[in-house]
């Protein structure tokens, strides 16, 4: 099984950090997805059999995204607190990179390409925490971070001096403002073994 990212999320993110435009970062995921489609074919023409393209986590839902671009319009975030318009660059990454998928499998009918849903099961575990272990009241909070209303501080990132993780890093979904805990990226493989967020789930036969 070769697994071929997650790819986009550092491009879309530095490009937003550096006070690009949602309309300039969105003219710029088909280039992104053109370029983890030419690498799957690439890994195909040599022989790979099972591929795995895995989509983006809601961007909007990520601690740093939610603290460098607040809003104080409650419209612009949804009943889970993400900012909705930051996650329509990921969800359009993970359709183009679904579609691609879609083309690809007819292409090369002998390998099982897999298309995996990173959005889903971060939702899910922000719909019920309770469910995957995690803490209610922290859904959006980082374990290891500087403060502020999400725990995530430019000025005081997680590995800097001073800079402490919380206790039980299992109950968090967030580490570190961008990166997910163990326990989240746990939740998401599994997820992707067992589906329903791998189509087809990884476990099945091909």
């Amino acid at each position: 099984m070769f697994i071929l990212g997650e790819i986009g999320g550092n491009d879309y993110i530095f490009m937003l950090f550096s006070n690009k435009t949602l309309d300039f970062v969105r003219s710029y995921v088909p280039t992104v997805v053109d370029t983890i489609n030419t690498a799957a074919e690439v890994l195909l023409k040599q022989g790979v059999m099972h591929l795995m393209l895995p989509g983006l986590g809601p961007m909007g839902c990520t601690p740093a995204i939610l603290t460098l671009f607040a809003s104080t319009n409650k419209s612009d975030y949804d009943s889970f607190g993400c900012l909705k318009k930051y996650n329509t660059i990921s969800s359009y990454h993970s359709l183009l990179l679904s579609q691609a998928v879609t083309q690809l499998s007819a292409k090369y009918s002998q390998a099982r390409i897999i298309f995996a849903d990173y959005n889903g099961p971060v939702i899910a575990a922000l719909q019920s925490p309770e469910l995957f272990g995690f803490n209610n009241g922290a859904t959006l909070k980082v374990c290891c971070g500087g403060g502020g209303p999400y725990n995530f501080n430019l000025s005081a990132v997680c590995g800097q001096p001073g800079v402490i993780s919380c206790e039980n890093p299992s109950e968090y979904i967030n580490w570190d403002g961008i990166h997910l805990t163990e326990a989240a990226y746990n939740a998401i493989a599994s997820g992707w073994l067992k589906g329903p967020f791998a189509n087809p789930p990884i476990s099945r036969p091909l």
